[in-house]
């Protein structure tokens, strides 16, 4: 693939079509079980949607949003759009109809695509308050009394009216786009306020590509298979588990749901899965908790295979001839049965979206499955570094990509340039001057770059606690030490312009459920975190951790929560990070206690 003389994401897509024809491309699950679309098929249903876009008309530079679950009409959704011309506006599947005012009235949208009838209900009604009513295609019917005002479109609608036009003014449009054009305008997910519009070029996503290939071209890039989990909403998924595996003319599985995530795994067997930290926590605490209930000569083997794998990525050494011996038979009685629980052929896992804490990343390797930590922000298309498959340092987040630019700033900010830093926020200049100057995106993270070139964050700049005794503290630091304790399933620390750091925190339910039937209380969780003695078992845990840390990051006191930090309570994105002002407006006032609290 000559990444250089696209000239754009269409182009590449149709480009792609060409060479692979009915070859199967996208998979989705219908009748309980995995159904393909044809790389012909697909490019049919993008050609039609786009003349039937133009036909009700969608002009070029028109906005158009899309809200729809992962399925292959969110890629022909995107295809379609912007080869007619429009620019695509992603939107979370959890916004609600104020997330979709904002959007709706911030970028001015002509039309929203919309998937269910669940979906549709949120759309409808902040289109009915948005400033320009848009225009509302759906895919799946809907009732009669859901559209008051409205002006509906189905689906099949708009591609029977698209078979019904040319082709040929698609082409010439399709062939007019260049990479410097707006391709997408994707909206922030807000973990510090409103979500602005990031104006991303074609050229952009096409960098990231590029960037994403050199990376990963020594893993043989042939006949790859991603499984896409993440919200194709969000820039990472956007770019990484759409538009990478069509520069590869990859095949794209579109996974259920978490919870049938091991089931998909095994069904789809990828070869290349992009997911954020979230995702290989929950995945590692579930291999733990099975190991640790299977027992005997199972969990035996799997520790030690554990140990020695740790102990051979960190300094191969330090293992004896015996023991070098020893972890190449537990390749074969564990890592090989581990590497079945993910299809078995899968070459890399691709973490990003928030920083991977180091012990997670080196689980998954001492086990044998390869974890790669990269680096980016929906203002960089995403991706600004990644991890090499050959030299993985897993404290880091790799070098940065083929053709971009990196540097620290004298207060500690990573700085960086090239084609793939956005063109600004959407009608926003005060916002984009603040963060892009000089060409040089400031990232608001801190960070340092060591001698091979590898990036090592320390902390997001605005998220950093500094502490009355002048102390500079990452919160994500000791939150990712405390998440790791079985007792622990979610932390937030705070202490800004404080003494010591106080945390809340979201009790293991599965802990805190044998915690109760061994002392014969009861289950709840809402009443278990009363109790003194649950309250201790907790301290415990913290202070183990506290004897890790240094003085400053020592978590002093605690509050619990029985309620879990969720995208639906608005307490994480949908990207799983939590949203600290949001959780701070609702425990603020309990965390802020701690510190008048005696004894």
């Amino acid at each position: 693939m000559d990444y250089q003389s696209l000239t754009s994401l269409p182009a590449m897509f149709f480009g792609k079509v060409a060479q692979h024809g009915d070859a199967p491309f996208l998979w989705h699950k219908r009748d309980g079980k995995y159904q393909p679309l044809s790389w012909r098929e697909t490019a049919d249903r993008v050609s039609t949607l786009a003349r039937g876009l133009t036909a009700i008309g969608i002009q070029p530079h028109d906005r158009v949003v899309v809200v729809s679950e992962s399925r292959p009409e969110w890629c022909i959704a995107d295809q379609g759009i912007m080869a007619a011309g429009a620019i695509t506006v992603p939107a979370y599947t959890t916004n609600t109809p104020k997330d979709h005012l904002h959007i709706l009235n911030n970028s001015g949208a002509k039309a929203v695509i919309v998937s269910t009838p669940q979906l549709a209900e949120r759309v409808m009604v902040a289109a009915l308050q948005a400033i320009h009513l848009p225009m509302i295609i759906h895919m799946e019917p809907l009732e009669l009394h859901q559209s008051p005002g409205l002006v509906l479109h189905p689906w099949e609608e708009v591609l029977q009216a698209g078979a019904a036009q040319p082709e040929e003014p698609l082409h010439t449009r399709v062939a007019a786009l260049r990479r410097q054009d707006t391709a997408c305008l994707i909206y922030t997910s807000g973990t510090g306020g409103a979500p602005k519009g990031v104006m991303l070029s074609h050229g952009a996503i096409l960098h990231n590509c590029y960037g994403a290939y050199q990376v990963l071209l020594e893993l043989g890039l042939e006949h790859e298979v991603f499984l896409s989990f993440l919200p194709l909403s969000h820039a990472y998924e956007h770019t990484a588990g759409m538009f990478f595996p069509i520069s590869l003319g990859a095949q794209i599985y579109y996974a259920e749901s978490i919870d049938g995530l091991a089931a998909n795994l095994l069904e789809a067997r990828p070869t290349i899965m992009t997911a954020v930290p979230r995702l290989y926590e929950v995945l590692r605490a579930r291999i733990l908790r099975g190991v640790d209930r299977a027992g005997g000569r199972k969990a035996k083997l799997f520790h030690k295979a554990l140990e020695l794998g740790t102990r051979r990525l960190e300094d191969p050494d330090s293992l004896s001839w015996r023991e070098r011996l020893y972890d190449r038979l537990l390749d074969l009685l564990v890592r090989r049965k581990v590497a079945q629980r993910f299809g078995g052929r899968l070459k890399a896992m691709v973490s990003g979206g928030a920083p991977l804490n180091p012990e997670v990343g080196m689980f998954f390797l001492a086990l044998g499955v390869r974890i790669l930590q990269g680096y980016g922000q929906t203002e960089s298309a995403p991706v600004i570094s990644c991890n090499a498959p050959s030299k993985i340092k897993i404290d880091t987040v790799g070098r940065p990509l083929a053709g971009v630019d990196v540097r620290i700033a004298e207060d500690g900010e990573i700085l960086v340039r090239g084609e793939l830093v956005m063109q600004g926020y959407w009608e926003d200049a005060a916002a984009t001057a603040e963060v892009v100057r000089d060409g040089w995106l400031h990232t608001g993270d801190i960070g340092e770059i060591d001698a091979d070139g590898y990036i090592r964050i320390t902390d997001r700049k605005k998220d950093l606690i500094v502490n009355s005794g002048g102390d500079n503290i990452s919160p994500q630091r000791v939150e990712g030490f405390l998440a790791l304790q079985p007792e622990i399933a979610q932390v937030m620390v705070h202490g800004d312009k404080r003494p010591h750091l106080v945390a809340l925190i979201v009790p293991e339910a599965e802990f805190a459920a044998q915690w109760a039937q061994a002392y014969g209380k009861t289950a709840d969780l809402s009443a278990v975190i009363d109790d003194p003695a649950f309250r201790k078992a907790i301290a415990n845990a913290i202070e183990r951790v506290n004897k890790e840390l240094g003085q400053a990051e020592k978590v002093r006191r605690f509050i619990l929560s029985a309620e879990v930090f969720s995208v639906g309570n608005g307490m994480m994105t949908p990207t799983l990070k939590i949203r600290r002002h949001a959780i701070r407006a609702v425990y603020g006032a309990a965390l802020d206690a701690l510190y008048e609290a005696r004894g």
